[in-house]
């Protein structure tokens, strides 16, 4: 397949319009914040996002200059915090390092209104980021950006490595925007939570053994991260799986049952994270006077009991000892998902193109749906909400298949996070873009990270 200049300079301005939407959102005075202890001040990510595009593809792809030396090494990757900044111990050990850290200096925020020492001013970085858009959009309508053979630029790797670390950037800066201050952000015009909608009850769908393949042969796709090669058929046993995602009046009945305190249901590691950190419920759940709510991106709503449940894989995997169950496999997920009788789908439902009547993904909502209401988005076998309104946790540690070979334009990508302590995600959620609805896709974090946009459904 040829590649398609316009098509990409098309892509990567969508990208740049969404992210400028996103951090327009904010109000001034978040700008040097960090909503998040263990993530950088939102200053970083303004100029990250530009940044990495014009180092991964005009610097090191092309062999280009420099615009700025001294930015272009500040926004190249993310700086791995250490246990002496403000992060809890438990928040240490809950980093994802977001595919973009590294070891490095210790930044500290002690005043969001206040530009620390080492972070530019925001004009110094619109500037910055100006320069590295004109340069990027540049090169991809007029340099030789698709070069057979080149260990960057083969089937113009760098440029959808840009253009997809783009947009799954934009997924992280919601949920750390999520944990902001609502007077700190600005609510769209005519944003209304969708609530409606009852709980519905817990099913199981026998799935018949068969089949799976993970991730995809090089050379299929026109692009794929390094931990979606080589094809790896897995044959999975016959298994049940729930239809529905646990949504939060389900949860509600764990935390109720006093989940929260019984050890019983808790690896040794995760209860000692449960007693140190005085962990009591879901982290986008609030309790107010006797009542609890959901932490939504502008607003508390009254918690919606058929929405999703948010939760961490620590909590997940309680959930579902204490429902006599557990969470399901990566292949497991693959097979409920793309499985059919005849062989497997591009996507849960079939060859049709994802849209807003298959599921919430692709930025369609600030907010996640009532689990269920989305019957044409289900699988073969029935299962619903696959892809979309939150990444599903599996039991599976992030791995490399067999024949794993590094990616030449960002080689740090997966290789760094084979450590046993990061768990497989599958799926999509509300804030994951179309382009990343693949079934060779894998998604990761620790398993006591609370703050990503994922959920989970038992099997046995």
């Amino acid at each position: 397949m040829a590649f398609d200049r316009q098509a990409a300079a098309a892509w990567y301005r969508r990208n740049r319009e969404r992210s400028r939407t996103l951090f327009d959102l904010l109000a001034g005075e978040a700008y040097y914040s960090k909503p998040i202890a263990l993530r950088h001040p939102i200053v970083f990510y303004e100029g990250h996002l530009p940044g990495f595009s014009f180092n991964t593809l005009v610097k090191k792809g092309l062999n280009r200059p420099s615009i700025d030396a001294r930015l272009e090494t500040l926004f190249a990757r993310g700086i791995d915090p250490h246990e002496t900044t403000a992060a809890t111990k438990s928040e240490v050990g809950s980093l994802k390092s977001a595919r973009c850290q590294t070891s490095g200096v210790r930044l500290s925020v002690p005043d969001p209104a206040a530009r620390p020492d080492g972070w530019p001013a925001r004009d110094e970085v619109h500037a910055f980021a100006d320069e590295a858009d004109r340069q990027v959009i540049d090169a991809l309508l007029h340099a030789d950006v698709d070069r057979p053979g080149d260990p960057l630029l083969d089937r113009a790797e760098a440029v959808f490595t840009i253009l997809e670390h783009e947009v799954m950037h934009q997924e992280t800066l919601l949920y750390m925007w999520q944990r902001l201050p609502f007077d700190q952000k600005r609510t769209p015009a005519g944003y209304h939570p969708r609530v409606d909608g009852a709980a519905p009850p817990s099913e199981w769908i026998e799935i018949p053994g068969g089949c799976a393949t993970l991730g995809v042969e090089r050379g299929t796709n026109a692009f794929g991260w390094d931990n979606e090669f080589p094809a790896l058929s897995a044959d999975v046993a016959p298994f049940a799986i729930e239809r529905h995602d646990v949504t939060n009046a389900r949860y509600l009945a764990f935390v109720e049952a006093g989940g929260y305190r019984d050890p019983q249901w808790w690896t040794p590691g995760d209860w000692a994270w449960v007693q140190r950190e005085a962990v009591a419920h879901p982290l986008f759940w609030e309790r107010h006077e006797d009542r609890w709510y959901w932490r939504g991106m502008f607003d508390l709503i009254p918690l919606p009991p058929a929405w999703p449940v948010y939760v961490s894989q620590a909590e997940a995997s309680a959930f579902a000892r204490w429902r006599g169950a557990r969470l399901p496999t990566e292949a497991e997920f693959q097979r409920a998902a793309y499985g059919s009788p005849s062989g497997e789908r591009v996507h849960p439902w079939g060859d049709a193109e994802p849209d807003t009547t298959r599921g919430v993904f692709d930025f369609s909502s600030w907010d996640p749906e009532a689990a269920g209401s989305h019957p044409k988005g289900a699988s073969s076998w029935g299962v619903e909400d696959l892809v979309g309104n939150g990444w599903e946790w599996t039991s599976t540690a992030f791995g490399p298949f067999p024949g794993f070979r590094a990616m030449a334009s960002y080689p740090e990508y997966s290789a760094d996070f084979f450590d046993g302590e990061h768990m497989v995600m599958k799926g999509a959620s509300t804030a994951t873009a179309k382009e990343l609805l693949r079934p060779a896709f894998r998604n990761w974090f620790r398993a006591r990270y609370p703050y990503v946009y994922a959920t989970f459904r038992c099997a046995k």
